[in-house]
């Protein structure tokens, strides 16, 4: 890693087809937006012969879409995939979007992925949503490293970088968090920085020159080795911690020399079992160079250090109907299991579906099973059909390049999976298998949108099927309360990008419209209503009279109908339709022409005429006598509660309660979460938290999760209710 000896790609540049797993390295890139991520991607295909210096593919000379794939990725809100060859290995580079509305994209790629490469700036640090990632890759024990960036800034300090990342990484062993490397630093400029030309491996305590665009080694100077002894036998003590060798530790202690070999040995396999976590350091390539500084090292790392997809366990598979199934862990003759990591819409060749194989072999124009989730609750349809797999390809920025098939641990994008979404799991047909799903955050920012002309109309349903399709962390909702179509987003961003896709990808323009929250309606006490609908105009006439009583019920009681007529005042054929009357009018409100609940209407009396009485009479005069029983009693507005749950750093519980109580909220408890973090509990009126999502984000800088469910519904203070009144009569 680094420290063996010098690599050059030779047969390296964009990956083929892999033959065999263990020649395979799955490796996520995660740092916040601005971090560097994309640029280190090309600085990587670059040194890896992907790209010449003239972002050119070589092969053949045919211009590539790379540079103009790398500025759209630097504003990228999705999972990127770019594969390259380095010594032998297919790498596949999975790049995230570093903006927090886009964790879904994140999740995806950490699904996909066997380690994952943190990125992080030497002149911004390290951020809240960074760590909590760590946290996420903690949990699953995903091998990690760390790759310092912008170390060109003037305030770069790669030093204080690297304490900075083994405090917020390294927990309770901050030595877990070292260094392979130290930069070397050239001649000041005139403003009095140095800029970093080359690296010193510290278990090699071998020079690697960059200055001149290609990495050279080199035999330092004897004013370096001083320079290096502590962070050297710091990094040596830190592998020996992690050996499984218990008497490496003795051996040097008692003074004895520990060979690099085994060092290396010992280091590569605590990164593979995530128990050490080296930190590197990386710059782009300066123009016209061939090799961006530590590129090599990190390259080195990824295939010496980062684990095959052999080491990976095998995921937890049942059948589509819920038996257990054993499936043996990256089999290429085993049976297929593969999984949907990310779904996109190609205006060429219509959906393509990024897929990572855990089992057997994919091969084009193979027919596979598609099992789903069904996540409905989202828009997406439980999936259980076969369907023709299509070409098979390795993606480099627009072009694609034709695989003749893909193993198990390697990753392909397929062409014309049109039902297969993201998530689902692709099997043989004749024998079904369903993977566990991955978690995806909850979205819970609302766009409520209408279609903006006719024409825009009868594309919507098809624009935000597709929309959905592609993105399981947005939820269309069609609310049949206040008869909006909603998406629910996890941010602005995510917001905004869904309003661009289904403008620009699939021709519909729509206009967003203010949130609506399903308010309802009650009585605060007891009241009368008496409906007459009597009217004669030639032929026959329209009778009916009817008396109610209405009276408030418990909450969530919903409406209950009594019937207490005595004498047959009202003929027993109508009282049905009495009920149906009411039943009616309290679904379109009484005040505010929000649904009526929780009451108890009891019909007392009424009459009837042999000829003129009918049911839609007795249907209208139930509804006026409510009416009339409303207009005589005090209204209540009532409107849903969320039970909302907080998840925020200790630094910020203060603000979090504060702004609760700001939206009306009550905090019914908190309790320690551990890490450092509290878990604030609290019921917050709906109409209060429709940004809450955007709100929390800013208030804790990026730190905080929420969630929210449905409580009940309460009445709202009075000059709420009758500001919400007054509109409602305006419009």
């Amino acid at each position: 890693m680094g420290d063996k000896a010098n690599a050059h790609p030779g047969a390296a540049g964009r990956a083929t087809a892999a033959d065999h797993p263990a020649s395979v390295r799955n490796v996520v890139l995660v740092g916040h937006s601005g971090s560097g991520k994309t640029t280190l991607v090309e600085a990587l295909a670059l040194t890896a012969g992907a790209v010449n210096r003239a972002g050119r593919v070589e092969d053949g000379g045919t211009v590539s879409d790379y540079d103009e794939i790398e500025h759209r990725q630097q504003r990228s809100v999705q999972l990127s995939l770019v594969p390259v060859d380095w010594d032998g290995y297919k790498i596949n580079i999975l790049d995230t979007p570093g903006y927090a509305d886009f964790v879904g994209e994140l999740r995806a790629g950490l699904r996909a992925a066997d380690a994952a490469l943190f990125v992080v700036s030497a002149s911004d640090g390290v951020d809240g949503s960074t760590r909590m990632v760590w946290e996420e890759c903690a949990a699953v024990g995903m091998p990690r490293a760390i790759v310092v960036t912008h170390l060109e800034a003037a305030r770069a300090d790669f030093d204080e970088m690297t304490r900075i990342c083994a405090e917020a990484f390294g927990g309770d062993d901050p030595d877990a968090v070292l260094p392979l490397y130290l930069p070397l630093h050239g001649e000041e400029g005139p403003d009095g920085h140095a800029p970093v030309t080359g690296l010193i491996g510290l278990l090699s305590q071998q020079l690697f020159d960059y200055s001149s665009g290609e990495r050279k080694e080199a035999e330092p100077g004897p004013e370096q080795l001083p320079l290096i002894e502590e962070a050297r036998n710091r990094l040596i003590e830190g592998i020996i911690a992690e050996s499984e060798d218990e008497t490496l530790m003795d051996r040097y202690l008692g003074g004895a020399e520990i060979d690099l070999k085994t060092l290396v040995d010992d280091l590569e396999r605590a990164v593979a079992r995530g128990t050490f976590f080296p930190v590197l350091a990386a710059a782009p390539a300066a123009e016209g160079a061939r090799q961006g500084l530590g590129t090599v090292e990190l390259l080195e790392l990824i295939t010496g250090g980062f684990p095959t997809p052999l080491e990976r366990a095998a995921p937890t598979v049942t059948t589509p109907d819920g038996a257990a199934r054993e499936v043996r862990a990256c089999d290429p003759d085993g049976p297929l299991l593969a999984e949907v990591v990310k779904t996109a819409s190609d205006p060429y060749v219509g959906r393509v579906s990024l897929v990572r194989v855990f089992s057997g072999t994919l091969r084009p124009d193979a027919t596979v099973h598609v099992s789903g989730h069904g996540l409905t609750d989202r828009g997406h349809e439980d999936h259980d059909v076969d369907e023709r797999v299509g070409a098979l390809s390795a993606p480099f920025g627009k072009q694609q390049r034709a695989l003749t098939h893909c193993i198990a641990g390697d990753l392909a994008c397929v062409a014309k999976l049109n039902r297969a979404e993201t998530g689902d799991t692709l099997s043989a047909k004749d024998d079904p298998l369903l993977m566990e799903p991955w978690q995806m955050p909850d979205p819970l920012l609302p766009l409520a949108i209408q279609a903006h002309s006719k024409a825009d109309e009868d594309k919507l349903s098809q624009g935000l099927g597709r929309l959905v399709a592609e993105d399981p962390t947005m939820r269309l909702e069609q609310n049949q309360n206040t008869h909006q179509v909603v998406l629910w987003c996890l941010g602005e961003a995510h917001a905004d990008v869904a309003l661009e896709r289904l403008r620009n990808r699939y021709g519909v323009q729509v206009d967003v419209i203010p949130y609506k929250v399903s308010l309802r309606e009650t009585f605060a006490g007891r009241s009368a209503g008496r409906g007459r609908h009597v009217k004669q105009s030639g032929g026959h006439g329209q009778f009916a009279i009817c008396e109610i009583e209405v009276e408030p019920l418990p909450n969530g009681s919903g409406i209950e109908f009594v019937d207490k007529v005595v004498g047959g005042a009202v003929p027993r054929q109508f009282i049905p339709s009495v009920e149906k009357g009411v039943r009616a009018q309290a679904a379109k409100g009484v005040a505010a022409g929000h649904p009526l609940i929780d009451v108890r209407i009891t019909l007392l009396d009424g009459k009837a005429h042999s000829v003129d009485s009918s049911d839609a009479a007795f249907q209208t005069a139930g509804a006026l006598a409510l009416r009339e029983a409303a207009a005589d009693a005090r209204i209540h507005l009532l409107e849903p509660v969320a039970e909302v749950t907080v998840l925020v750093g200790d630094d910020y519980v203060g603000a979090v309660m504060s702004d609760l109580s700001g939206r009306r909220g009550r905090v019914v408890g908190t309790e320690q979460a551990g890490g450092g973090r509290t878990l604030v509990r609290a019921e917050v009126p709906e109409i209060e938290i429709g940004r809450y999502a955007v709100d929390l984000r800013s208030l804790s800088h990026g730190t905080a999760r929420f969630s929210r469910t449905y409580a009940r519904h309460e009445p709202m203070p009075p000059q709420i209710a009758e500001r919400i009144r007054e509109q409602a009569q305006e419009a």
